[in-house]
């Protein structure tokens, strides 16, 4: 019976080797399909006796090179995905909030030592109103500071425009349904459009909220309700008593919209219709 292996062929008459390039040999394993009931496991001197190496030591360094060739394979489709700069936008844009709000508490801390009348209360002001503040009263380094804040949160607008734009592009059904900013961020902490595609409207509805989860399960706190999707009005302007319901609809819906997107990357119209149709119903229901 002929087995095929990455390096060769073996069967009663012998064996035939395939040479030793590692780029050759990279495209013979990745089309091979051997079933696991008919495989039938050798060790290296199979490929020595089909002349395509000497020693244990050469067929060690070939196999290495051979799946080298095979990774850098992979990570280049990987990145080659629809959505893999949408994910870096979205993590930029994480990174940025995180930097402008450790700026903006230490720009605050610094002018309060400087002006001891800036007390609590503008510190609980809205930040652009509270940088403001200390921008028309600062002088020297902690000036430059407060522009340089102001500086980062224009970036940081800007981006977020971008990354709504591209995820309208990357998830049309999936945006159309709770926004690009919002359906960016569930791609981010799923991890990638395949993965999210995979996912249960179940998972959906609570992604973003695992510190709540863990906590119900190891507490037994109240379980949560909902995740990212909060972010959404359709969720967070929900009553209280239809939250719930509101949150359960609209992530089947997204669970179904981010197969479309996948498997699809175009709008369906007819679907968004229904879906929309559904998700407002979910809000008035008694």
């Amino acid at each position: 019976m002929l087995q095929r292996y990455w390096f060769g062929e073996i069967d009663e008459g012998g064996c035939r080797g395939a040479g030793t390039d590692p780029a050759a040999l990279a495209e013979r394993a990745a089309a091979l399909r051997t079933g696991m009931e008919s495989y039938v496991p050798i060790d290296w001197e199979a490929a020595r006796d089909c002349g395509v190496v000497r020693t244990r030591e050469e067929y060690v360094d070939l196999l290495r090179s051979v799946c080298t060739v095979l990774a850098r394979q992979k990570i280049a489709r990987a990145y080659q995905g629809r959505d893999v700069e949408l994910l870096q936008m979205v993590r930029m844009l994480d990174e940025l909030d995180n930097v402008i709000n450790l700026l903006s508490e230490r720009a605050a801390e610094w002018y309060q030592v400087t002006n001891p009348s800036f007390s609590r209360k503008y510190r609980s002001l809205p930040a652009k109103k509270m940088l403001g503040i200390v921008r028309k009263g600062a002088r020297g380094g902690l000036s430059d500071v407060a522009d340089e804040i102001e500086r980062l949160a224009g970036t940081r607008t800007r981006l977020m425009r971008e990354v709504s734009a591209r995820a309208d592009e990357v998830m049309p059904n999936t945006s159309a349904l709770i926004g690009g900013l919002v359906a960016a961020r569930l791609l981010s902490r799923a991890g990638g459009l395949a993965t999210l595609a995979r996912m249960p409207g179940s998972t959906i509805q609570v992604l973003g909220s695992e510190r709540a989860l863990f906590s119900h399960l190891r507490g037994g706190t109240p379980p949560p309700k909902h995740g990212i999707i909060f972010q959404h009005r359709r969720v967070h302007n929900a009553p209280k008593d239809v939250r719930g319901r509101v949150a359960r609809v609209l992530s089947a819906k997204l669970a179904i919209a981010a197969r479309l997107d996948y498997y699809r990357g175009e709008a369906v119209p007819e679907f968004l219709e229904g879906a929309q149709a559904r998700i407002d119903e979910a809000g008035v229901e008694a």
